[in-house]
């Protein structure tokens, strides 16, 4: 069904959710050391990680930043820190669940249950660029900036697809037509223009001043979004 890391020093607790997971049909790989963890990570292909931020060897917040740093692998964050500021912090470098401990292996199991039917759910690829914070899914033409939807038109939508998986390709306004709509398409080449800045608006955090969709003077536009 998937795989799964667990990171957790306390040897019980990670046993008894590894057994849990299994009997669903996971795949579960674990290690009571964050280094372990992050060279195991390397080394096979994981959809889920189960962190606990207590550690003997590094701080799972450090662990948690260095997995983000090259992966939107889903992370679910164990901790004894319950407090608001905790959770809020967790969050912010990259966690998608945050458990409490003493918490019930059925709820976390429930939990990656219904983590694994979003998955299969979009199983689909997805165009994802800096660290995920843009995911473009072309069969449900859907897109989400850092997580939150964003509604674009069809052609917007064409448009940005186009340019997003033709990454660094230069397209004159005419080539981006012909790509995007196959020519079926009413208006003129500079109703690119009109759909590049609503674009902008809308995916961008400073439209002025773009990283996704570039502007190639006197010639066209590209994609520059870091994968």
């Amino acid at each position: 069904m998937g795989n799964i890391l667990i990171i957790e020093d306390e040897e019980k607790v990670s046993m008894v959710l590894k057994a849990y997971l299994e009997k669903e049909g996971y795949r579960v790989w674990c290690t009571v050391k964050g280094i372990e963890g992050l060279e195991l990570f390397k080394k096979e292909d994981f959809q889920l990680v189960i962190l606990d931020l207590m550690l003997p060897d590094i701080d799972g917040e450090e662990i948690c930043e260095r997995i983000r740093n090259i992966s939107d692998v889903h992370i679910f964050m164990l901790t004894a820190k319950g407090d608001l500021s905790n959770r809020i912090e967790g969050l912010n470098i990259g966690a998608d669940e945050y458990l409490v401990k003493p918490f019930s292996p059925r709820e976390l199991t429930a939990r990656v249950n219904a983590l694994f039917r979003r998955i299969k759910g979009s199983s689909f690829e997805a165009l994802s660029f800096d660290n995920g914070n843009l995911q473009i899914f072309k069969e449900e033409r859907m897109v989400k900036v850092k997580g939150k939807d964003v509604n674009l038109t069809p052609n917007e939508f064409a448009i940005l697809y186009t340019l997003a998986s033709n990454k660094g390709k230069v397209f004159t306004r005419e080539m981006l037509i012909e790509a995007a709509f196959n020519m079926d398409f009413e208006g003129f080449d500079r109703t690119v223009d009109v759909h590049i800045k609503n674009i902008r608006k809308k995916i961008e955090e400073d439209s002025k001043n773009p990283k996704y969709i570039l502007t190639v003077t006197r010639v066209g536009y590209k994609f520059g979004g870091d994968i």
